[in-house]
């Protein structure tokens, strides 16, 4: 069995060849560490590594999902270097109409952006930005936890 210490540098592996988020089972799959106990006491510590490092990274929990990140310092920084957010520029519109308007109906934004709306909704949901729950004939739309967490908020 191997050690904490390589346990962690596997963890750190996963996480930065990882273009998405990824929750417990996800590392678990990825890493061999076949424990989620182990994987949340090493990810718990981790973390709390890297807040205390001197460094411009940190591991972010995003709804049970964990990823890398910079600290907050360092954004506005390097913030032209970034390719921008890996959502397409009309979900971005969906998703700013959705964050302004919580509560908005489907159906509407159907009406108002065209039947493109399905798709960029989907693309959202996938993303875990927006949740629907069943409305009538329609479906309420709102903003989840990890949308506020994203984009700060």
């Amino acid at each position: 069995m191997e050690d904490n210490a390589e346990y962690k540098k596997i963890i750190e592996a996963a996480l930065f060849m990882s273009p998405n988020a990824m929750s417990i089972n996800d590392i678990t799959k990825a890493t061999g560490i076949m424990s989620p106990g182990i994987i949340e006491k090493l990810l718990a510590e981790l973390t709390s590594e890297y807040e205390s490092r001197d460094t411009s990274l940190k591991i972010m929990g995003i709804s049970g999902k964990y990823m890398f990140s910079l600290k907050d310092e360092y954004i506005s920084k390097v913030s032209s270097l970034a390719s921008g957010p890996d959502i397409s520029r009309g979900a971005l519109r969906i998703l700013a109409y959705i964050s302004k308007n919580e509560g908005a109906i489907q159906s509407d934004l159907v009406k108002y952006f065209g039947s493109s709306t399905y798709d960029y909704m989907k693309e959202l949901e996938e993303k875990e930005f927006v949740e629907a729950k069943k409305y009538k004939r329609s479906k309420k739309l709102s903003v989840t936890p990890k949308f506020n967490e994203y984009f700060s908020i």
